[in-house]
């Protein structure tokens, strides 16, 4: 029932994805509304998905790296839906879609097993460190695919007026991204100071995450302080993003430490 309910969010998002970029080829305003309607149909699908894994598994869903994308593109999706509704912006639709349906798809990839939590992790700090990293990635991701989108515009027309507003918008993602990660990282000091009685201990996950957070500190910087705009930041926006997704699967991948979830397995067995 549970992988019923995954891959039908997946198959809508990737339909969503479709008719979106279809709509915007041919000019089809309806089949662009058509694929607003399914992508809301398989964020509904994914989220009944991470509530009912959740309360089978009686903990929040977010203990593997399956977990975590499925989360990551859920918090891609709530904040596409709340720029679309609250914010009015449109022309995000294509950026966020394509986003969580990338992020998803890779979850598709990794075991769906649910395992039980390891004991160093049943702590309150559970799921505001991870909650909160899953809503930072997704600034990251969406404020690079904005990014995208100011470079193509501004080659069709440099005088576009929204092109101020994309770049704003970028600016805000960013800066929402950034005090995410510091959430992440004050959080998972605290945590990591009761569980392993060390607040730093020079984890491959710890370092990247502190190498995420300082090259988009240094964008708030060049913004904020040195008053830099427009293409500039937003190429900046794009290039970070590899930033963030090494962070998010190279280090689990390529640098075991005790943040990846073969490393947390094995300590798990040995606890």
């Amino acid at each position: 029932m549970l992988n019923i309910i995954f891959f039908g969010g997946l198959v809508l998002y990737f339909l969503s994805m479709f008719l979106q970029f279809a709509g915007m080829v041919f000019r089809k305003e309806s089949w662009t509304r058509i694929a607003w309607f399914l992508f809301l149909a398989g964020f509904a699908l994914e989220t009944a998905y991470l509530i009912i894994r959740g309360i089978t598994a009686h903990r929040l869903p977010l203990s593997n790296q399956f977990e975590f994308a499925a989360a990551f593109s859920w918090s891609i999706g709530a904040l596409l839906i709340f720029c679309y509704y609250r914010l009015h912006l449109d022309w995000i639709q294509s950026i966020g879609i394509a986003a969580a349906f990338l992020i998803i798809s890779y979850a598709a990839l990794q075991p769906r097993e649910i395992t039980e939590l390891m004991p160093a992790l049943r702590s309150s700090w559970f799921g505001f460190h991870i909650g909160s990293a899953a809503i930072s990635y997704a600034a990251f991701m969406l404020a690079g695919g904005v990014g995208v989108r100011y470079i193509l515009v501004e080659k069709k027309n440099s005088d576009d007026t929204s092109l101020e507003q994309m770049d704003h918008f970028i600016y805000r993602l960013i800066a929402l991204g950034i005090l995410m990660l510091t959430i992440t990282i004050l959080s998972g000091a605290i945590w990591a100071e009761e569980a392993w009685s060390s607040f730093w201990t020079w984890d491959p996950k710890e370092v990247w995450a502190l190498i995420t957070w300082i090259i988009y500190a240094v964008y708030l910087h060049l913004r904020l302080n040195r008053k830099r705009r427009g293409t500039f930041l937003a190429w900046y926006a794009i290039l970070s993003v590899p930033v963030v997704l090494f962070t998010f699967i190279g280090v689990n991948t390529l640098l075991p430490g005790l943040h990846s979830y073969g490393a947390l397995d094995v300590l798990n067995r040995l606890l």
